[in-house]
């Protein structure tokens, strides 16, 4: 009885030791991960400038940026991009959800880090930081 009292224990701390909320395990490359394999996401905290706008470049310029508009949405400021997240459309068409148009437009789906970055900003109320 105190051995399967003990094992239970072990194996609740060691559940619990390896869970956090915060971070998103990624294998394969994209901006999280440019070495590719396995690694670590985080998602805390996130700042427009170092985090977002990066991805944002590197996945939508080609067609929303440098002064490029297409289907009147353009991604090159901090304004333009703000306005989709407040009208809901840059989450849906970045997470291929249904009644959106999948973005980046007829490439791969970004990878599952930089949407959780991306996402990790919008939740903490996408600031201009």
């Amino acid at each position: 009885m105190k051995k399967t009292v003990l094992y239970l224990v072990i194996a609740a701390f060691t559940v619990i030791g390896c869970s956090k909320t915060n971070e998103v395990t990624e294998s394969g490359g994209g901006t999280g991960n440019p070495g590719g394999g396995p690694a670590t996401c985080d998602t805390v905290k996130m700042k427009y400038s170092a985090n977002v706008q990066p991805i944002i470049a590197a996945n939508c310029y080609s067609c929303h940026g440098n002064g490029l508009s297409q289907n009147g949405v353009s991604l090159d400021s901090y304004a333009k991009v703000k306005q989709q997240v407040n009208n809901g459309k840059l989450m849906g068409v970045i997470t291929h959800a249904p009644g959106y148009t999948p973005m980046p437009y007829g490439k791969a789906k970004m990878s599952d880090c930089d949407i959780n970055k991306i996402r990790g900003w919008v939740n903490w109320g996408a600031p201009e930081n």
